[in-house]
């Protein structure tokens, strides 16, 4: 399968009052076509500087991504971003957010009839549809994010981005937006990019967990193919021997790894366990 996003060798350089800062150093990634990837790393190692050049709200000092064959220089509708935090706009109910976006997209490409269709959809898909009149103080933490998936999956965009949607959101939430988040990618076949700090999510969800370094100057430090089969049941993964193996590798990187390239650069302890906390 060819390759759908390329994020081609970037840095990315920030002016600073001290001077230059070095976030993102030689960041080099292909992505195929319905791939699931996750960003994983400690706080601080640039997964939303990448996710955000990516998106086009940043552009990289060197290197560059290009999508499809073209060149990523500005924010599209073709990458659709969904945050951790749900960002509906307060007056609107869930139809009218998501129509804001398809407005945004399909204007003048459907008729009345298909865009509420299609709005009607989207909702369904993600289980909204009995709360599609609702506004965001009607409805749940849960709810607000699925939502806010509704909209991003409405615009049809090629690569979905996903800032841990999940990170403000309880135990038992976060795993039934799991399942769902899965059982939208097998109906979709969606490109996934997911930046989490959740080692079990990333298991979970993936097809290949990226695992930064350390900043400054992070780069990728080990890509680990997730081959557990699909569908994936949570449940019985737990007793897997090669989802815990994978568990084991990542955590192995992250605590491990990563801190012994803190020790070697004379770090405090207490910052390693800061930052080991910071990691899920």
């Amino acid at each position: 399968m060819s390759t759908l996003l390329d994020i081609s060798n970037i840095d990315m350089v920030f002016d600073t009052p001290k001077g230059p800062f070095t976030a993102l150093k030689e960041v080099d990634l292909q992505i195929k076509k319905g791939e699931f990837i996750s960003l994983i790393g400690h706080s601080g190692c640039g997964k939303s500087t990448v996710l955000n050049v990516v998106a086009g709200l940043l552009q990289a000092s060197t290197g560059g991504v290009i999508l499809n064959g073209k060149e990523v220089n500005e924010p599209g509708p073709e990458r659709a971003v969904v945050f951790q935090n749900h960002s509906l706009l307060p007056w609107l109910t869930a139809y009218q957010n998501v129509e804001l976006a398809v407005n945004q997209v399909f204007k003048n490409k459907m008729s009345a009839a298909e865009m509420k269709d299609w709005i009607e959809e989207n909702l369904s898909l993600v289980h909204m549809d009995h709360a599609m009149h609702k506004r965001p103080d009607e409805i749940s933490g849960g709810m607000k994010q699925r939502v806010g998936i509704a909209r991003a999956l409405a615009m049809q965009p090629e690569v979905l981005l996903m800032d841990e949607p999940f990170g403000a959101l309880d135990a038992l939430t976060r795993a039934h937006m799991q399942d769902s988040l899965m059982e939208i990618q097998e109906k979709l076949n969606n490109t996934v990019i997911m930046i989490t700090h959740d080692v079990d999510e990333a298991v979970l969800l993936s097809d290949r967990i990226v695992m930064m370094t350390n900043g400054p100057a992070a780069t990728i430090g080990e890509i680990l193919p997730v081959n557990l089969p699909r569908p994936r049941e949570r449940l019985a993964l737990a007793e897997d021997a090669e989802y815990n193996r994978l568990r084991s590798a990542v955590l192995t990187f992250l605590y491990e790894k990563q801190r012994k390239v803190e020790n070697f650069s004379n770090k405090s302890t207490v910052v390693e366990k800061d930052q080991a906390t910071d990691v899920a």
